[in-house]
Order: C-alpha cells, then structure tokens, then sequence
C-alpha cells in the first residue's frame, strides 16, 4: 500500500492507511502500528530506509507516532537526542519515498 501510494498523498495517517487496507475496529490503529513495527525491523535488519516513515499521527506536528521513534532509537536508526528527532525523522521520510521512487 504504501509503495504505491501516490506521493502527493503521503505521508498518510494511521487511520487512512487503516482503512485503505480495510481493517475494521476494534484497534485498527494498532493493527496498523503494529505491522509498521514489523516493517521497521526488517528494514532495518535489511539496511533499508524505514517505509514506516511514510505514516504519521494525526495528532501533532505531520510526525508519527512516539512508538516509531522509540523503535527507531532503538533499532540504532535515530539519535537517543529527543530533540534530534525530527529532523531525524523529515530525513527518514525523503528516503523512504526516493527509496520507494527508485531515486
């Protein structure tokens, strides 16, 4: 879903991205979230850019969730620097979408 997502509708919510898969409730977010995890670590364990970076929280600030973050400073993907988070994650999501572009 998220590899073929047009890019002028990423990055999309928990809940479009639940929907679009049709999940129904109850914990359709975190159905989604948890499958997202999964992704994270097999990108990692792959040296790949994380394509869980391409789905955020509606809530906030267009960023995702405090669980990806967490996951990915944990994974030794992002910096244990709270503060250094977001530009940490704007820089996962270019490249998961060039990834996912093939640039």
């Amino acid at each position: 879903m998220l590899e073929a997502a047009p890019a002028a509708t990423l990055p999309m919510t928990y809940q479009q991205l639940a929907e679009a898969l049709g999940l129904k409730p109850p914990r359709t977010i975190q159905q989604v979230a948890r499958a997202l995890e999964t992704l994270m670590r097999e990108d990692a364990e792959q040296g790949r850019p994380f394509i869980a970076a391409l789905v955020v929280s509606r809530r906030g600030e267009n960023l995702p969730a405090q669980g990806f973050f967490d996951l990915a400073v944990e994974l030794g993907r992002f910096p244990a620097d709270p503060g250094q988070h977001e530009s940490a994650y704007r820089e996962a999501f270019r490249r998961a979408l060039a990834e996912r572009d093939g640039t």
